[in-house]
């Protein structure tokens, strides 16, 4: 057992004493809060004037004036409180448009209702012209009054040129939005006024009620949390299996191996790199964990992180780790580099990858058929059951240790495979291994 720890702290010392794990370790936290930094003042004063011309065809004649009115209003820049009070009304676009960063300045061409298609969508490729030809609307003829016989209203169509800014448009349909809208109270005889007041419903803030009070509730902290325990969770078992395939695969091309075989059984060596590498990805994973606490305490939201998801994170992160990174040593093992190595890690990789494909369904529904049967399949159940855990539904406790019980049998079943393999491919050389060939090894170690 003296060996095993001298091969464990031999592994961590050579790669975290180095300067390329230190970098790598505060890369993503160094990236992270310069984007925090950079980003606002990336996008601060950065505001699109949406200038030029539109032309309009109206066949219901009623649409243009308002239209008119519309561009008119907007000639200066909106302030913050009436562009709210339009969105409480229904014209959302100012809202979008506002945080798209963006301004309009619009000249309206007005054309005859029976203006040639066309020709109008020629204009809008006009080379060179004096202003912008920015969209052509054609307004439909059941806009405002529905078509006889029917009681449905139409709306319009818009043409836009090639590469334009989509807040143009997002600007344009917003204008004819808010014309439609208002030639069609004008044509009923309402009070627009009126029907705002009537028709807004401010959306409130909800309160989450607990058992330690009151407080305001924090809306996607109930996605954020699960989706970062797992990318915790992922990150360390990748970390750790990646290191251990690379060390593994170097040391049997430069023949190291061999040397270390002469003063060690190929058990211990291979419990010394599972336990070195373990400990350099838990002090990974919990800088990073730091990180995270002290986003949340600095955000004032440390008291609504449940404690114990850190205890299922290290529950669920041995189990993964010895389950899918002894795995990976074993395939280190068998190879001569890292390009056949490739080949062998494609099932690995692919069970890495589930949990990121299925994290959505899982968080949205934790009581689903497919959550539950995620939570109980080797290797994939550790990262199914910590989304569970962690998001704002949990799984009753007999469902959680069934879950830990049947990962510790994988993780076991994993160690026995994987001991196999390291068994008799540390000392192979040349051809890899096929599945056959694996399957040989297990029967004969």
């Amino acid at each position: 057992m003296n060996k095993v720890w001298q091969i464990a702290g031999r592994e961590f010392v050579a790669t975290v004493f180095t300067k390329g794990f230190l970098i790598g370790l505060l890369i993503v936290p160094a990236v992270g809060l310069l984007l925090a930094l950079v980003m606002p003042r990336l996008f601060a004063g950065r505001t699109l004037t949406v200038e030029g011309e539109i032309a309009v065809v109206d066949p219901t004649g009623v649409v243009m004036p308002h239209v008119r009115s519309v561009i008119s209003a907007r000639r200066s820049p909106l302030a913050v409180t009436e562009i709210v009070e339009r969105a409480r009304a229904g014209g959302a676009d100012e809202m979008v448009l506002t945080a798209l960063g963006a301004t309009t300045q619009l000249t309206l061409i007005e054309r005859p209702p029976t203006a040639d298609l066309e020709q109008e969508k020629a204009w809008l490729v006009e080379p060179m012209p004096a202003a912008r030809h920015l969209a052509l609307i054609v307004v439909h003829a059941n806009a405002v009054e529905p078509s006889p016989g029917t009681s449905n209203l139409g709306s319009y169509d818009v043409y836009v040129p090639s590469k334009q800014d989509n807040r143009v448009e997002v600007s344009v349909q917003g204008v004819m939005r808010e014309a439609i809208i208002s030639a069609r109270v004008d044509a009923r005889d309402l009070n627009r006024e009126e029907l705002s007041i009537v028709m807004t419903v401010p959306r409130v803030r909800s309160t989450t009620v607990g058992a330690d009070g009151e407080r305001d509730t924090v809306f996607g902290l109930n996605i954020i949390i699960p989706v970062a325990f797992m990318g915790l969770l992922i990150m360390g078992v990748m970390f750790a299996g990646q290191g251990m395939l690379t060390t593994t695969v170097e040391e049997k091309s430069n023949r190291v191996i061999e040397v270390l075989l002469s003063a060690v059984s190929p058990m211990q060596l291979m419990g010394g790199k599972l336990v070195g590498h373990m400990g350099i990805s838990l002090l990974a994973m919990s800088l990073y964990l730091c990180f995270g606490l002290v986003a949340l305490a600095s955000f004032s939201l440390f008291g609504l992180l449940d404690v114990k998801l850190i205890l299922y994170l290290l529950i669920f992160y041995l189990i993964a780790f010895f389950t899918i990174g002894s795995l990976m040593m074993a395939v280190g093992s068998a190879v001569n580099d890292m390009r056949e190595a490739q080949q062998l890690m494609m099932p690995l990789m692919l069970t890495m990858i589930l949990p990121w494909m299925l994290w959505w369904p899982i968080v949205q529904n934790p009581s689903s058929p497919l959550a539950v049967v995620i939570s109980f399949v080797p290797p994939v159940n550790s990262f199914g059951m910590l989304l569970r855990v962690a998001s704002s539904n949990p799984p009753p406790a007999w469902q959680v240790w069934l879950s830990i019980g049947a990962g510790v049998a994988g993780a076991f079943a994993a160690l026995w495979v994987a001991a196999k393999v390291f068994r008799v491919g540390v000392l192979m050389f040349g051809k890899p291994p096929n599945l056959k060939t694996l399957v040989t090894w297990l029967r004969t170690a």
